[in-house]
């Protein structure tokens, strides 16, 4: 036997097994596959990273962060901003280990002296009456950002509702982590005898032309969260109207609202995503909740239609008595309803209709 064939032949000793296939966990491919699938919970991450040295590298790379917020696309909901008597605060409604402590989310000069106006992916939208100067901030809680946006003159004097999103437009963005995005703001405010609308960009830096629809409008209120559907933003500041804006066209209207009942009218109520993504509203009563919704046929011709009655006590589980109650808003992104009944707190999904009382204590002023 020559060196050359005794260098290539290969035997197996007597009892020796074949070579184990590699555990999942140790090919790098598969277990970030695997990681990808973990809960987007805030805990889930973290503890992942603790296990070793080697998860802690593929769970920190920015290449897999991008894929996991793809994959899972709405981030969890944290909690609730909301304005009581200590300024504007947050309250987290996740139980340990994902609850996050609420001084995470501190507004820091934007908690005092300042309104409301608006949350949506990830940013806080609050009107600052602390200033002299006539502005609206747009906070980031989480990056600890905050951007101060002068008002418009020609709104400057009007009470005020307003919206704030993310305006990024690439592939694969995920709204709720939108940190240093560009975003948009849209103002509305009631004249005399007419509605006044105008946008922000941050990309640009300006603010747009005034839009503005004729009309008298006698009751308006100010500081009612806005609702996007689709494309359109829908504030609710009248007893039985909504206001409509169309980010794509920038048209400013005013839509009627459903034929509600005389017991309804004093309930609290807000609009909501209804099925197939259409305009809806929840009206609540101490008895009942109702939610509409709002079809357009083919000719433009808008009706309302009752789409669900439901008693309180079914839902939130607690007996059939009279109290104080609110919505306090609504996540469109998780279908949710926040609902005050005094003297508790709760949260609902309105899919599954499943509802779970909020930890914590909360003050019966809501925006």
């Amino acid at each position: 036997m020559s060196e050359s064939e005794g260098a290539g032949t290969r035997r197996r000793l007597p009892g020796a097994s074949p070579a184990t296939p590699a555990s999942p966990l140790e090919v790098d491919d598969l277990l970030r596959q695997i990681l990808l699938r973990l809960p987007p919970r805030p805990s889930s991450l973290p503890r992942a990273s603790a296990v070793c040295t080697r998860w802690r590298g593929l769970v920190a790379d920015p290449k897999f962060l991008r894929l996991f917020r793809a994959h899972h696309r709405e981030p969890p909901l944290l909690g609730i901003i909301e304005h009581g008597y200590q300024g504007v605060q947050f309250t987290p409604i996740l139980d340990p280990p994902d609850r996050i402590p609420p001084e995470r989310f501190h507004l820091g000069p934007c908690s005092r002296g300042t309104d409301v106006l608006d949350c949506r992916h990830g940013l806080v939208l609050v009107n600052n009456r602390a200033s002299a100067r006539k502005e609206v901030l747009v906070c980031d809680p989480i990056a600890g950002e905050q951007r101060h946006v002068a008002i418009p003159p020609e709104l400057d004097r009007y009470i005020l509702n307003g919206a704030v999103l993310c305006s990024a437009s690439e592939q694969g963005h995920v709204h709720g982590s939108c940190h240093s995005s560009p975003f948009k703001v849209v103002l509305v405010g009631k004249g005399r005898n007419d509605l006044m609308a105008c946008v922000y960009s941050s990309h640009a830096g300006v603010w747009g032309n005034l839009i503005t629809t004729a009309g008298r409008f006698h009751l308006f209120a100010h500081h009612v969260p806005a609702t996007l559907i689709g494309n359109a933003l829908y504030w609710l500041p009248f007893t039985d109207r909504i206001v409509e804006f169309d980010l794509d066209g920038h048209n400013l209207a005013v839509i009627g609202g459903p034929p509600v009942t005389c017991d309804l009218q004093d309930g609290s109520s807000h609009i909501i995503q209804s099925e197939d993504g259409v305009v809806g509203l929840a009206i609540l009563s101490y008895t009942c909740l109702q939610m509409w919704h709002r079809n357009v046929d083919r000719h433009g011709v808008a009706t309302w239609v009752l789409w669900k009655t439901i008693e309180t006590q079914n839902i939130l589980g607690r007996p059939r008595t009279k109290a104080d109650g609110a919505i306090m808003g609504y996540s469109q992104d998780t279908d949710d309803l926040f609902i005050y009944l005094e003297p508790d707190a709760y949260m609902l999904h309105l899919k599954s209709m499943q509802s779970k009382i909020l930890p914590g204590s909360y003050e019966p002023i809501f925006r």
